[in-house]
């Protein structure tokens, strides 16, 4: 049974790592998208804000899917879509193909993101100790390797199918063949059975909602603007404006990478009270900055204190309720792309109007709000900090074989 539970941890985490990958190669690329189909400055944003529209959908639609078929199997197919798709967007020359690829990722991107949180909910229940956080680590060592492979493919003027075709030859296949170690948790209902198994209602569910959003809408400004704000604003090189963003991506990676050890030392609650008041330091330090070496500070913060906030609120909807774990973890996701759909947008907007020192107060406050909802965090009697494992929540028969 360990050695069934360790295949499934190590497959599902390769899948994590395969997605950082390929998200990393779509967006770190935009601009060559750009002059590649000639999409003007105006319409950009519309096929931009399409993508995290219709992933909030594919995840809908997960929700609703999973009732009928075990997860593995929807993450085991749509993975290859999404790496499909991309090649679909280098290879393409048209617009309305552009549009085609962006739509078949948006919705496999919504799918994916699903099953993977879903699979690991019920595998961290499996081992009875916090690993959600090794996950979500995994995705950011591939969006490091992604973004890195990017840089070259930009730096060596490589056409875009040339950059992301060896990608999708080498991990598609490894990500197919590692989908059938995949393993599926029972939902099993609590007292009262078939009403305890929907009773994840939105109510139960806005705390986490919120905090998803607002961790969002943290992350998609330091994505959207960290370049712009230490170039324009700390007077920053443009060589050094690139650095944010790396510096952000690396913290993550470390953040993510011990989280797990704080959650069974002190409990999700610590962690995430934490990792809240660190990010929000980090966006003062950023407000504040009176340099860009000191702003490259602030966002070293912001990596350490956001990389936590999303992975515990993925844990925290799974244990709402085990019985409706998916259905949880699918409504949950759709507010990690609100929080990507608003975060950019609202600094843009309030930078334009008032002062972009200023806009980044805004994200500051929206994380401080985590505390308010700490919480919802709490783990109860399934605290994890015993580093036993409970391998009879795994149903390792269901999911792990079958195509």
């Amino acid at each position: 049974m360990t050695d069934v539970l360790w295949r499934g941890r190590a497959s599902l985490t390769f899948s994590f790592y395969a997605q950082g990958v390929a998200f990393a190669l779509l967006v770190t690329r935009i601009p060559a998208i750009q002059d590649r189909y000639e999409v003007s400055d105006a319409l950009l944003p519309a096929f931009l804000a399409a993508v995290p529209i219709l992933a909030g959908a594919g995840s809908v639609a997960t929700g609703w899917l999973v009732k009928r078929v075990p997860v593995s199997r929807v993450l085991r197919w749509s993975q290859p879509v999404v790496f499909l798709s991309l090649l679909g967007v280098a290879a393409g020359d048209r617009m309305v193909e552009l549009g085609v690829s962006l739509a078949a990722f948006g919705l496999a991107v919504g799918a994916l993101d699903a099953s993977m949180n879903m699979l690991g909910v019920s595998l961290q229940r499996a081992y009875g100790r916090s690993i959600m956080l090794s996950f979500h680590a995994a995705y950011s060592l591939g969006g490091i390797f992604g973004a890195t492979l990017a840089w070259v493919g930009a730096r060596l003027d490589y056409a875009l199918l040339l950059s992301y075709l060896p990608v999708v030859v080498v991990l598609m296949p490894l990500a197919f063949v590692g989908s059938h170690w995949y393993i599926d948790g029972r939902q099993e209902p609590e007292e009262g059975g078939a009403a305890a198994a929907g009773s994840v209602g939105f109510k139960l569910l806005l705390p986490l909602c919120l905090v998803m959003t607002f961790a969002y809408i943290g992350d998609s400004t330091v994505s959207n603007w960290s370049a712009k704000y230490l170039r324009d604003v700390l007077g920053g090189s443009p060589e050094m404006a690139t650095v944010p963003y790396n510096v952000y991506m690396v913290t993550t990676l470390l953040g993510r990478s011990l989280g797990d050890f704080g959650v069974r030392r002190f409990g999700a609650v610590a962690v995430v009270r934490t990792g809240a008041v660190v990010a929000a330091g980090g966006f003062a330090v950023v407000a504040w900055a009176p340099s860009a070496n000191i702003g490259l500070l602030g966002f070293t913060l912001l990596g350490l204190g956001l990389c936590v906030l999303v992975p515990q609120t993925f844990a925290a909807a799974g244990r709402l309720s085990p019985g409706a774990s998916d259905a949880a973890v699918a409504r949950l996701n759709v507010f990690n792309y609100v929080g990507f759909l608003v975060g950019s947008p609202l600094v843009g907007a309030l930078g334009d109007a008032w002062s972009y020192r200023g806009a980044m107060l805004v994200p500051m406050v929206l994380v401080l709000v985590t505390l308010v909802y700490a919480r919802s965090f709490e783990t109860g009697s399934d605290r994890y900090g015993g580093g036993h494992e409970r391998p009879r929540t795994a149903d390792v028969g269901r999911g792990s074989n079958g195509l």
